[in-house]
């Protein structure tokens, strides 16, 4: 068995305490507005926005008010998203008020279980006679995953049992109907989701039945004869989704990543959500149980996903059918899904991989998809969201033309299908998880984002502090407040953008190159409490470009300082912005957000002289023209916003990549 099972150290949010410029205001938006605006949405008190009718179904289910069922098969999910967002709001800071309405509403989803441990308002209220009948299409272990999640996190932040009783007796029940053993449904989840929480309860539990459950589910998938063949015939043919064709779920199996067994895949297919989410499980269990076979798949799915399929802003996902990947260097950029669900999904599926192979290639795709698409999933002010994250936005084509029917200029107060806003939510409330890992001896810092840490490294107990202004400034700094006597290494990701990063320690420089083992600078020594890492972190605006196959990026660039990815709005440089260019020596001039929009105060702006070309002087009223266009073009000031900043100024144009002019600024 692979050692790193037993070396890693669960860090507890009880022991991370963030205290950072950058984060404090996001951590201070889910407390004070988006929890208490979702829990009015849970409950259809949001005017103008689609019903949830979340918390109705439960309280129906309890018996506590008379009505029918409301919302979509997999509706329960959105409020035990909620109540893992609530519960690491209490790790960080008690809220008696908040506490009370989350331990009501535990009450009132407790009271909802059937006395055989079953729990799901759909099937216990619209479809009794239907439970287990649709694996592929109905989300039954979808909705049990987020209910774990959601009892775990409480557990863990309260110390209270309620809602994990009631997770581990529905786990229970499930264990009675789906397994290997005779007499048991040989199924596994549509949409996977039950496989990384069952990880998560095991290591609260150490009960071997949650880990078995987990490998079951993982090791049947895409097994023939596949059972949603077999469930299909059984239920007479029927089908719950016919949005692209009779039973096309059932039929169209790598959408669910079923179309063959987890050993035997190797490019990322399918809905977006369901592969981070099956894979981040898959990495788990392979790490616990030292499978090497399982750990080269989630490998290989990484590579090629990241690689050759994710958007320069960490988002994944490119089309609307099946909200899925397509295939190799195809990322359009108007008509990208991109949904928000996916890149919360790629955080969890990076710290999997980070757990089992300690790579910093990892964390970077991380820090991307946190940055860029997470964020721009939620509006400033947190009241209003996207599901869906293009890297360009038309106003005028969306509204005509119907391949643009997902795109959304501006975010949406709720969604009938709202997955995605308690999904930032609990992200957001659960960052202290992802900043740093401890395996033996080796304290990794895999997110520069300030506060305080209690880490247990090497049986010895260290705290460190660190300070900065990430990622609007590259000074990070790490104080030992108390060594405890460490003797180990501390090792700091020198991040993928950043071509000349400089670390110190106690003032004296630090050779690289003598010390960088997978993307990490790796400092060994017996530390002193009161020992300072200074790391140093140029952040000058750097133009990307995109592969020589990737055709949508093709004569343009991208501009990204530090982890940031920028992009080019209506509300600053007009429209049209097909025409503007960034020359090739162009000087870039960064600026406080302020300077573009008070809303922007204390973010990084760019700024930069360039060329719009004159569309009528070029082309005159002609359609088309036979003869070379005249180049002709003026300068113009071009400002850059952060990505995650944009749409938040009313309806307009935004773009990501822009045309890159190799003439000189003249």
């Amino acid at each position: 068995m692979d050692q790193k099972a037993h070396t890693i150290q669960p860090i507890s949010l009880h022991d991370i305490t963030i205290d950072d410029s950058f984060w404090n205001g996001y951590r201070r938006l889910v407390r004070e507005v988006v929890v208490p605006y979702q829990w009015d949405a849970l409950n259809d008190r949001i005017e103008n926005a689609e019903p949830s009718g979340a918390v109705h179904n439960y309280k129906v289910a309890a018996g506590e008010v008379d009505g029918s069922f409301h919302g979509m098969v997999f509706q329960d999910s959105d409020v035990t998203k909620w109540l893992e967002a609530v519960a690491y709001l209490l790790v960080s800071g008690r809220d008696a008020d908040l506490e009370r309405t989350a331990d009501e509403l535990i009450d009132i989803v407790a009271r909802a279980q059937q006395e055989d441990g079953y729990l799901n308002t759909y099937f216990t209220l619209k479809a009794p006679g239907q439970r287990w009948t649709n694996l592929a299409e109905c989300h039954e272990l979808y909705c049990a995953g987020h209910l774990i999640e959601a009892a775990v996190a409480y557990f863990q932040a309260t110390g209270k049992r309620r809602l994990l009783d009631v997770a581990i007796r529905f786990v229970d029940h499930i264990d009675t109907v789906l397994g290997p053993e005779e007499g048991k449904l040989k199924g596994y989840p549509g949409h996977p989701e039950i496989e990384l929480a069952l990880m998560r309860l095991y290591e609260i539990t150490n009960d071997p039945k949650h880990i078995e459950l987990a490998r079951y589910f993982v090791e049947q998938r895409g097994v023939s004869p596949h059972y949603y063949d077999e469930e299909y015939e059984k239920r007479g043919r029927t089908s719950h989704w016919d949005v692209h064709g009779r039973a096309w779920i059932t039929w169209h199996k790598a959408y669910s990543q079923a179309h063959r067994p987890i050993a035997d895949q190797d490019v990322a297919v399918g809905h977006a959500v369901r592969l981070v989410y099956l894979y981040a499980g898959v990495a788990h269990l392979a790490r616990l149980s030292g499978d090497v076979g399982k750990l080269d798949a989630c490998r290989r799915i990484w590579r090629n996903m990241v690689e050759r399929q994710m958007y320069v802003t960490g988002a994944v996902g490119a089309q609307v059918w099946g909200e899925s990947f397509t295939s190799d260097y195809d990322l359009p950029n108007d008509t990208a899904y991109t949904e928000t669900c996916a890149s919360v999904g790629m955080v969890f599926f990076a710290q999997k991989m980070l757990e089992a192979d300690h790579d910093a290639r990892y964390a970077d795709v991380l820090e991307r998809a946190l940055y860029n698409t997470v964020l721009s999933g939620m509006a400033l002010d947190g009241r209003s969201f996207f599901y869906v994250n293009p890297l360009e936005v038309h106003p005028t084509s969306i509204c005509h033309d119907h391949k643009y029917e997902h795109v959304k200029p501006v975010r949406q107060r709720w969604f009938g299908c709202a997955c995605c806003p308690p999904n930032v939510a609990r992200l957001l409330s659960s960052l202290g998880q992802y900043v740093y890992l401890v395996d033996g001896d080796s304290i990794y810092v895999n997110l520069y984002v300030g506060g305080d840490a209690k880490l247990r490294a090497a049986a010895t107990e260290v705290r460190l502090r660190q300070t900065g202004a990430y990622p609007w400034d590259g000074e990070v700094r790490l104080t030992l407040e108390d060594a405890g006597g460490f003797t180990g290494a501390i090792a700091l990701r020198l991040p993928d953008w950043c071509a000349n990063p400089e670390v110190r320690v106690n003032g004296n420089t630090v050779g690289l190159a003598a010390v960088t083992v997978d993307g990490y600078a790796r400092i060994e020594r017996d530390w002193a409490t009161g020992d300072v890492i200074e790391l140093t972190l140029p952040m000058q605006v750097r133009r990307v470009s995109g592969h020589p196959r990737l055709r949508h990026s093709a004569g343009k660039i991208a501009l990204q300082r530090g982890p940031i990815v920028y992009c080019v709005e209506q509300a600053d440089n007009n429209g049209d912005l097909h025409l503007i260019q960034v020359p090739a020596d162009a000087q870039f001039e960064v600026l406080d957000g302020a300077a573009v929009d008070e809303r922007f105060a204390g973010r990084r702006v760019i700024e930069v002289d360039g060329y719009r070309a004159d569309a009528e002087a070029s082309a005159g009223p002609s359609l088309y023209r036979y003869d070379e266009p005249v180049a002709a073009s003026s300068k113009q000031r071009l400002t850059f916003i952060p990505y995650f900043c944009w749409g938040n100024r009313g309806e307009g144009e935004m773009r990501v990549w822009v045309d890159a002019d190799r003439k000189k600024i003249v």
